[in-house]
């Protein structure tokens, strides 16, 4: 089902989303709507990347408005939903629920190469701007894409490379019972 619009047939205990919700729109409608189907006392997990602002992605993006790419890659491909600030998702759920932890954690992958951070996220990030471009374009955008990252990513003192990749957490407890008031 389609997370911005599905509605459970029984309210579920907890609703766990694992880097689901970076790809939906309009976090400030959907979240309080999914948070509401939970049972009275449910929790809502969320993990979600928080990397559009990193250079992996910045490159992407920039990889796209170069002139040999952007005639086949659609603008919108660069606009990966913005996740929100860590604040917005405390002052949108805090007043709706029980109780509410929230945190950023900036994971470090140690990489190979800057080959290897392309395969990483070929299949994500990487994902809507190959999809606009023909399959013959896709080598020479991904070759533009990791000459950036040999920059971007330099070598460390064992060769390898480190990619951040912050995530952010939250998980909100509906209240067991209603308000009295």
């Amino acid at each position: 089902a389609d997370i911005a619009t599905c509605t459970p047939d029984e309210a579920p205990d907890i609703l766990y989303a694992n880097a689901s919700l970076q790809w939906v729109a309009n976090h400030r409608v959907v979240l309080p709507r999914l948070f509401g189907t939970l049972k009275p006392g449910g929790v809502l997990a969320v993990q979600m990347p928080d990397n559009r602002d990193e250079p992996s992605h910045q490159l992407m993006r920039e990889v796209a408005s170069l002139p040999a790419f952007a005639r086949w890659i659609d603008p919108a491909a660069s606009q990966r939903v913005a996740v929100l600030p860590l604040n917005s998702y405390y002052d949108l759920l805090a007043p709706l629920a029980e109780r509410m932890d929230l945190w950023r954690t900036t994971y470090h992958h140690p990489m190979g190469s800057a080959g290897d951070i392309v395969v990483w996220l070929r299949s994500t990030g990487l994902r809507p701007f190959l999809d606009g471009l023909p399959e013959t374009e896709w080598a020479a955008f991904l070759q533009a894409y990791e000459t950036r990252l040999e920059q971007a990513y330099p070598e460390r003192s064992n060769g390898r490379r480190l990619l951040a990749f912050p995530r952010l957490f939250f998980v909100a407890k509906r209240p067991a019972f209603a308000s009295l008031s």
